[in-house]
């Protein structure tokens, strides 16, 4: 399967009649694996930033996550294993697998449980497969 039909299929997958906004699988170096058209270009400082509070959880809570230039609040997560973030009604979720950063971006009317479950779903997946 390639890695843009993972995007397609699973990340962009209807749940409960909602859809994330964008989705990316990123490797830890930033190079992009696959993406929805709709993921925001992002610079590489900002994977950076995201790989940093995985190796050292808690670096990105004073300063949020950035993706694309748009600031997300960090929230609760599960240390070297999930990043949330907030941004009003909308927000991200980055989940770190053995090679790659699994990222669901979400828009009202979808919650942020239903971007953690997609997310997480398939990055638990991937990390299943050796990936």
């Amino acid at each position: 399967m390639s890695w843009q039909t993972y995007v397609d299929d699973h990340l962009m997958c209807e749940i409960e009649g909602n859809h994330l906004s964008a989705a990316a699988i990123i490797g830890h170096d930033g190079s992009v694996w696959a993406q929805s058209a709709t993921f925001p270009q992002f610079k590489p400082e900002e994977i950076t930033g995201i790989m940093n509070d995985f190796n050292e959880p808690g670096t990105l809570a004073p300063t949020g996550l950035y993706l694309g230039g748009t600031k997300y609040m960090v929230i609760q997560g599960e240390p070297g294993a999930v990043i949330r973030g907030k941004k009003g009604a909308g927000g991200v979720t980055v989940k770190k697998t053995s090679l790659a950063l699994v990222m669901g971006i979400y828009d009202e009317p979808m919650s942020p449980g239903q971007c953690n479950i997609i997310v997480e779903r398939l990055g638990d997946y991937l990390i299943d497969q050796g990936l």
